[in-house]
């Protein structure tokens, strides 16, 4: 009789354990948005397209060596500002910092609540052999503009300054002052927005709310949801740089010792794959699963809602997968580099290998390079930090400004889904930090895989009515700052 009593307490228990995971998944619906009343915006197409050319035929290559910059080109991509967007230039005071660093303010009706819009003007390097069109020539074809930057990020900054040139054209004052900060280091984590940072800093401003690339309006990028989703990053991971090498006495290769040095790093290399950081549930994953899982289909939806349960699973599949999924939730290492002996019949005296490092939630670059350390476990294996930054605070979701952005995305993409996320890669926006917990990383555009592909790739292009759809969000959001 015991042994049946038992039984029908673990039934009972399994019953109210799937009615739990069923009620909740149930539960687990979106949250109701108002109506947003759409405004229609008329814009001067033609000016904007021809602006956007301008910009790209500027060659604003940056690079870690001096030397090799074409700083005339950046000389004429700011003359070319001022050329073309007279008002702006009338009415904002602008403020030459650091290498490279254009600082406008506009006052405001209010000094309590300031706003800061930014935009980099450099580009990364073209391999002109991989391109179908020129890249700096701003080439106008199947209703396309073509050329390096049109994505990232000369597109926003363009329409950024086309909405404010509108704007002041009717007699525009914002109801809190406005800062555009554009950097012409972004792509080479220069000093030049850290500097207008500290500018800030030092006249004691505190922004409100800060908008800079990140995210995208994109679709079929979470498990379970069909319809587009407007991406707005509240963190950034940190990126490390790293060595690691070991030291022999060289040689002939005929006499090779048992467990040569590349072997060796072979085999920590196999090692600090096999043994990934542990999963962290950081706040921008976590709401954005709490978000977007909320429209996936029932099978995500229960896991979604239920991660109290199923994080494990989740997990699992995340480490056996990879991909982003899997970079949202740990640290990540990717081994990018491996050098060794520049003959074959020579053994090599150092070899050693390169590690980008991706640092998520609590880890830091003392504690990630402590970690790896013990997972090797060959003391002969040593480090040697590159360069590096930590994780970025996360930024606050609940206040005015962030229903303010959602408000100018809605307006704009009215079908999209409006999520936080985390993002993998860095932005000067991080320098932001220093002053203000609210840093948003959302780029106004609609964009699809191909064209994400196209950032930093071969053949960037970006869409005229993506370029104009882009004005039509800068000029809503910034009547709503």
């Amino acid at each position: 009789m015991t042994g049946w009593i038992f039984l029908y307490i673990i039934i009972a228990v399994l019953i109210l354990f799937v009615a739990v995971l069923l009620i909740r998944t149930i539960r687990f619906q979106p949250e109701k948005e108002a109506p947003v009343a759409v405004d229609k915006i008329v814009l001067n197409q033609g000016k904007i397209v021809e602006d956007m050319v301008a910009m790209i035929c500027c060659k604003t290559v940056s690079n870690r060596d001096d030397s090799l910059v074409a700083w005339e080109e950046f000389d004429k991509f700011r003359n070319l500002l001022v050329e073309r967007f007279p008002q702006i230039h009338t009415k904002c005071q602008m403020e030459r910092i650091g290498k490279s660093g254009l600082l406008y303010f506009l006052p405001g009706k209010s000094s309590d609540k300031p706003s800061v819009c930014m935009a980099h003007y450099d580009v990364v390097p073209v391999e002109e052999d991989g391109w179908s069109k020129p890249a700096f020539e701003g080439l106008i074809e199947g209703g396309y503009i073509w050329g390096r930057g049109t994505l990232d990020t000369k597109g926003t900054l363009c329409a950024l300054l086309e909405a404010l040139e509108k704007l002041l054209e009717e007699d525009y004052v914002p109801e809190n002052d406005l800062y555009l900060s554009f950097s012409g280091e972004e792509e080479i984590d220069g000093n030049s927005c850290a500097d207008m940072v500290s500018y800030l800093e030092k006249k004691g401003v505190k922004p409100a709310i800060v908008v800079d690339e990140g995210g995208a309006v994109v679709d079929h990028v979470f498990p379970g949801v069909d319809r587009e989703c407007a991406l707005i990053g509240i963190g950034e991971k940190g990126s490390v740089n790293m060595d690691f090498s070991m030291e022999s006495e060289g040689g002939h290769a005929s006499t090779p010792p048992i467990h040569t040095i590349l072997g060796q790093l072979s085999e920590a290399v196999c090692k600090i794959e096999k043994h990934p950081f542990k999963r962290q549930m950081t706040k921008p994953v976590v709401e954005m699963f709490d978000t977007l899982g909320r429209y996936s289909t029932f099978i995500y939806r229960m896991i979604f809602a239920n991660l109290w349960c199923f994080a494990p699973l989740l997990d699992m599949i995340c480490k056996k997968s990879g991909g982003e999924m899997n970079a949202m939730m740990r640290t990540t290492v990717a081994v990018t580099r491996m050098e060794g002996s520049k003959a074959y019949n020579v053994l090599p005296p150092k070899a050693g290998f390169g590690i980008n490092m991706r640092l998520l939630g609590t880890d830091t670059i003392d504690s990630a390079i402590s970690y790896l350390q013990s997972v090797i476990g060959n003391e002969k294996v040593k480090p040697h930090l590159v360069n590096g930054m930590n994780p970025s605070i996360y930024s606050d979701t609940s206040c005015e400004e962030w229903k303010k952005l959602k408000t100018a995305i809605h307006q704009t993409w009215p079908e999209a889904i409006v999520s936080p996320y985390l993002m993998m890669a860095c932005s000067d926006s991080r320098h932001y930090c220093r002053i203000t917990d609210r840093v948003y990383r959302f780029s106004a555009m609609r964009l699809s895989k191909e064209e994400r592909a196209m950032i930093h790739g071969n053949n960037e292009r970006i869409p005229i009515t993506t370029l104009i759809t882009t004005v039509e969000f800068y000029v809503r959001l910034l009547k709503l700052l």
